[in-house]
């Protein structure tokens, strides 16, 4: 049976610090993109036809965004967020951390993040 979502890989802590550097690159080209975009919509009226377009095209690169993170193997857990699995539980980065800094289990979610000591 074949998916179109790509099976989740599982990351040491290692392979994920190598790999934040192109997450990052791509999380900044679409928060960039977001931030333009957003401006845009704040600075229409709801009736104006463009606004409808600017959140279209919004939604796109968010759509955009979580595609190309999941491609790498990781999962989107909401915006700008990604986790890395690794067999415990998740290596949790979101933008604009410098770094793979945090762990949660897989039941504890966002809320549980702990430091990595």
């Amino acid at each position: 049976m074949s998916t179109d979502e790509p099976e989740t890989k599982r990351f040491t802590l290692a392979e994920a610090q190598r790999l934040l550097p192109r997450v990052r690159t791509v999380t900044e080209a679409a928060v960039a993109e977001a931030e333009e975009l957003s401006t845009v919509v704040q600075r229409l009226p709801a009736s104006d036809p463009a606004r409808a377009e600017a959140v279209d095209a919004l939604e796109a690169v968010v759509a955009a965004w979580t595609q190309r993170v999941r491609g790498m193997g990781l999962e989107v857990k909401g915006l700008w967020l990604v986790d890395f699995d690794n067999g415990d539980g998740y290596y949790c980065w979101q933008h604009p951390e410098s770094a793979v800094l945090h762990f949660h289990g897989y039941d504890e979610g966002f809320a549980g993040r702990m430091k990595i000591v």
